[in-house]
């Protein structure tokens, strides 16, 4: 049975479909944006606000931002072609990979490409064009996850100032019953307003990606 048979393009169709949460996962840059948001939630420490569909909701309009410019070059490379009939399924997902992959490689560090091409024991190859997708994805994930880390570290930062403040100011008062957080979580909500944090995290998220 040939790749260009309905009933396996059928079947591979319904597979890619099958793997679309974790090709937005692993492939784009949803992974540091939600975490992104998630660290920003609790830095403030309100731990449902905003709720989980939201921050997932956001995350992903903004990877479709963020990815726009590789989308288009699929979709113009790969998928129209595809639907028009023009090429088979094997060609399409063939057309589709240097994007993805050439998007992974620019957000990759070097470091963790090499400790994947060193556990899966392949040659260094002499472009990076060249490196197999077994080794781009996993080295990307783990980047990717440096990377929120980083941006969350300095997220939480200007909220961990003011926790102390307030709780240094609590036990010099002599209130060791009144729970620190229940007092800066007006302040911090404060600060957040007062410099526009939504617009900062926002443009930070996606100027890290360029």
């Amino acid at each position: 049975m040939k790749i260009t048979d309905p009933t396996v393009e059928v079947f591979l169709l319904i597979s890619f479909l099958s793997l679309l949460p974790a090709i937005l996962v692993m492939f784009t840059s949803f992974t540091r944006v939600v975490i992104v948001l998630s660290f920003l939630r609790q830095a403030i420490g309100v731990q449902t606000i905003p709720p989980n569909p939201v921050i997932i909701g956001l995350a992903i309009f903004l990877t479709l931002f963020i990815m726009s410019p590789t989308i288009d070059v699929i979709t113009k490379d790969s998928i129209n072609p595809y639907v028009d009939k023009q090429i088979t399924m094997q060609e399409a997902f063939k057309r589709a990979e240097p994007p993805i992959k050439t998007f992974m490689l620019k957000q990759t560090r070097q470091k963790d490409i090499a400790l994947f091409l060193n556990l899966a024991k392949e040659k260094t190859p002499k472009k990076p064009e060249e490196l197999p997708i077994r080794v781009v994805v996993p080295a990307f994930a783990i980047s990717e996850l440096k990377t929120a880390f980083e941006i969350g570290f300095l997220i939480f930062l200007p909220f961990l100032i003011i926790d102390m403040v307030v709780s240094s100011i609590l036990l010099s008062m002599g209130m060791l019953m009144l729970p620190p957080v229940l007092v800066s979580l007006p302040f911090k909500l404060l600060l957040f307003v007062l410099v526009d944090g939504w617009n900062l995290v926002v443009s930070s998220i996606v100027k890290s990606f360029i």
